[in-house]
């Protein structure tokens, strides 16, 4: 586990630039893993070969230029999967959550992101977090009660289609940065920062290794861009609020005791109790 004074100073840098990294918080075997349970959804999103929902859990394709239809990312598989749902309250992820956010969490987003080599289908456009927390009036204080976690399964780096950031973004406020579509559908631009008022040039490169936490803030400004590699850039995305602040979310802390999965509950999935079962949906 990270000693107080990386996570002292990791929470500083956070609350500085507005994202920070815990480096080799999680040990090589656990990398390996957590891989793969990356690569059991991957064969299952494959053999769907659609996009597909059963209540939370949703694998969401796309439609790749040269791979062809490829899973792009799966939400909630920790209801189905014991080794992602095991580190999606471990401990060493309250040590970090609990300065910022309490004992009493709720968590709102569970995801696996892949980034295949030479995918054209895996670009995210610049945007913040912030964007996706609706119905607004569900998520308050978002500034200070909302944290973005990842937790890197391959090296992140340029090349690969790392994460890009935009520090101190997370003072500004919701910006509208043109974004047309879904984000995930769109090209990373620099465009987009500078019709907004903002200088590109200030973007730096989210570099990570295996095992390497990330963590964001709602309103910062991030995208990332294809993967130039040779390999893979899977990234194991967990997003925690205060319960207090929010509506929504599955319970993942109580007084600081992690807390199991059990039936669904609405978090962003709005026909979750009107249609429940297992189907194929698009996109």
């Amino acid at each position: 586990m990270s000693e107080p004074r990386q996570i002292a100073a990791a929470l500083a840098a956070y609350e500085e630039n507005g994202y920070a990294v815990l480096r080799g918080l999680f040990t090589a075997a656990e990398v390996t893993e957590l891989a793969a349970a990356f690569d059991r959804h991957w064969a299952r999103g494959m053999a769907l070969g659609a996009s597909f929902r059963h209540g939370n859990l949703h694998y969401r394709l796309g439609e790749d230029a040269r791979l062809g239809k490829i899973p792009r990312m799966v939400q909630w598989p920790s209801y189905e999967d014991a080794t992602l749902a095991r580190y999606r309250t471990d401990p060493r992820l309250f040590a970090l959550l609990e300065p910022l956010l309490g004992r009493d969490i709720k968590q709102i987003i569970n995801q696996l992101h892949w980034k295949p080599p030479g995918a054209a289908a895996a670009e995210f456009v610049f945007h913040q977090d912030v964007r996706f927390r609706r119905p607004r009036g569900a998520y308050r204080n978002l500034g200070h009660s909302y944290l973005q976690t990842g937790i890197a399964i391959d090296r992140h780096t340029a090349a690969s289609g790392a994460m890009k950031v935009y520090p101190g973004s997370h003072r500004l406020g919701e910006l509208d940065l043109g974004i047309a579509g879904r984000v995930m559908d769109g090209a990373m631009a620099a465009e987009s920062l500078a019709r907004a008022g903002l200088d590109p040039g200030r973007v730096v490169d989210l570099e990570l290794e295996p095992g390497d936490l990330a963590f964001w803030n709602a309103f910062m400004i991030h995208g990332s861009g294809r993967n130039h590699s040779a390999q893979d850039r899977r990234f194991y995305l967990n997003g925690y609020v205060r319960a207090a602040d929010c509506d929504r979310g599955e319970w993942a802390f109580r007084d600081g005791k992690p807390c199991m999965l059990g039936r669904p509950v609405l978090v962003h999935y709005e026909e979750l109790f009107e249609r429940p079962e297992p189907h194929f949906v698009e996109g």
